[in-house]
């Protein structure tokens, strides 16, 4: 994922909502939303080319989410960070355990943050530009290519989008935030990070969705699990400059 806005422990329905978009050249080979067929339980779209996800959820309510680090004035290299959601939604641990589990192992990796929920915690945890680990308190939370919370303003206004939707009682209908993922707006120079890719790169990502030729958004998702860990996730998938794809929507059952 390339922005996101997440609500734990905030929403009367559901313990966990999530509103994200993916961004990626389009030319990667990608699996859109599906139940995967090696037994894991696991929901989620695939990445072709080394085998893990940005976001997906399981048969226990279990969700895991992955950015990457969006500095290029650091090394980049290391394991594939996709892996990091798809073992964890595999594995056994719960989210904090998992997290604890990773920071001896995180360096090996590819800059990344990792967002790791169960039924107790919202765990969060980066490597770049040093290990960290944070446990989300309840509410509304925004995570980009930065760390968690940083205020890029695209993650700002997404987060302001949730925070909105759950004052105005929202519930199923899922537009309005899907809405927030599909907005293009570029922000002020001024208000834009550095990371090393220049000022009109800048620009061009500053926007929640990306359009473009080679590069842009791929997925906007949104996912949602109640309190009894039954889950409702909808993926809108996007190709080159932006044309519409398809949609795909998995209700799962509670454990």
């Amino acid at each position: 994922m390339c922005v996101v806005a997440f609500a734990w422990n905030a929403h009367p329905r559901w313990r966990f909502v999530l509103a994200g978009n993916r961004d990626e050249f389009h030319a990667r080979p990608t699996a859109p939303l599906a139940a995967w067929d090696d037994g894991s339980g696991i929901v989620a779209g695939r990445d072709l080319e080394a085998g893990g996800t940005w976001l997906g959820v399981d048969g226990r309510g279990r969700c895991a989410l992955v950015t990457n680090v969006r500095d290029f004035r650091q090394p980049q290299g290391g394991l594939s960070r996709g892996l990091l959601a798809s073992d964890y939604l595999r594995g056994e641990e719960d989210a904090a355990t998992r997290a604890q589990m990773l920071q001896s192992t995180a360096p090996a990796y590819r800059p990344f943050n990792l967002l790791l929920v169960d039924a107790q915690a919202c765990a969060w945890i980066g490597n770049l530009p040093q290990v960290r680990m944070a446990m989300a308190t309840a509410g509304v939370h925004v995570l980009s290519n930065a760390q968690l919370d940083t205020p890029w303003p695209k993650a700002v206004a997404l987060g302001d989008a949730l925070r909105g939707w759950i004052e105005d009682g929202g519930d199923g209908d899922f537009e309005p935030l899907f809405a927030a993922l599909a907005d293009e707006t570029r922000w002020p120079d001024a208000r834009l990070p550095d990371t090393g890719i220049g000022l009109e790169r800048e620009r061009w990502l500053s926007s929640a969705f990306i359009r473009g030729e080679e590069y842009g958004t791929r997925a906007s998702t949104v996912l949602a699990v109640d309190h009894g860990g039954a889950a409702l996730v909808v993926e809108r998938r996007w190709g080159p400059m932006g044309v519409a794809l398809g949609e795909t929507r998995v209700a799962i059952a509670s454990p």
